[in-house]
């Protein structure tokens, strides 16, 4: 088997999907671990304004509103979470995708304040963030804030990671990495935007340009630029097509040296890391 087809076999990525399929299961998948451990009684997500956050939070509030439906427990409640750096420039996009998920509950935990402390308080100990590494604590922090809220919510934090995002490793570890399930995982980034089209979600949300906006120097940065592919490329790549030999090394680049992200701490056990 070659390294493309391990990686969509890991992945678990179709050519194909039915899309109305595939909302049905990724809800049905949220449900049941809601169902098998009685004491959960929150899904918990930070909604971001795009694409990914969009999907996952009107399915996780499909989810809880059939729970409530089914069983007559109103404590069942999604959690809509916005986690804004000082004022966030597309505000209006999470707004819309707010609007769109129609949340049972929303929060707005601004980060802004934390990361400066915790920025200090390394500088003191002598230790000057990069404005990378800064954009690793947005994230980490962003994540901080959820399980909080879980904790005190019975809550479990639900997390946007999808098969474009996971074969490249593009997510910070224990950042938006840091989740306890996933209900995208298996879609690529062209099945997540036709999700979205079927469930009537507006447009511009899931068209706009995918960025991380973790760095102050480089403000919503394309994700694509950063990652040196097109995510169509990347798809093409997760569906078995063939693509251009220079985007394939890319992608099993990217795939290749983030191995680390995608699995718990190392033990003495593991051996992936010096093959």
């Amino acid at each position: 088997m070659g390294l493309q087809q391990e990686i969509i076999k890991a992945l678990g990525v179709k050519p194909v999907i039915d899309a109305r399929q595939e909302i049905r299961r990724s809800v049905d998948f949220l449900k049941s671990y809601l169902q098998r451990y009685p004491f959960l009684k929150t899904l918990v997500l930070g909604i971001s304004g795009g694409q990914d956050s969009t999907l996952t939070g009107k399915l996780c509030q499909t989810a809880i509103s059939e729970l409530r439906k089914e069983t007559g427990n109103d404590e069942y409640q999604f959690i809509a979470v916005r986690l804004p750096f000082g004022t966030q420039a597309d505000e209006q996009d999470c707004q819309d995708a707010i609007t769109f998920i129609q949340p049972d509950r929303v929060l707005t935990v601004n980060i802004k304040a934390a990361v400066l402390a915790s920025e200090q308080t390394l500088r003191e100990a002598g230790i000057e963030l990069s404005d990378f590494v800064r954009g690793n604590e947005k994230a980490r922090e962003r994540m901080k804030a959820q399980y909080s809220i879980a904790g005190m919510t019975h809550g479990v934090v639900v997390g946007t990671d999808h098969a474009a995002e996971a074969v490249t490793g593009f997510f910070t570890k224990y950042g938006d990495g840091g989740t306890d399930i996933n209900p995208l995982f298996r879609l690529n980034k062209r099945q997540g935007k036709l999700l979205l089209k079927t469930l009537g979600c507006p447009e511009h949300l899931y068209l706009k340009s995918p960025t991380a906006d973790l760095e102050d120097s480089r403000p919503a940065l394309p994700d694509e630029i950063a990652l040196g592919v097109t995510y169509d490329q990347i798809d093409d790549y997760l569906e078995g097509k063939t693509v251009g030999s220079e985007a394939a090394q890319i992608i099993e680049n990217w795939y290749q040296k983030t191995e680390h992200k995608r699995r718990p701490p190392i033990t003495v056990f593991d051996d992936f890391w010096h093959r």
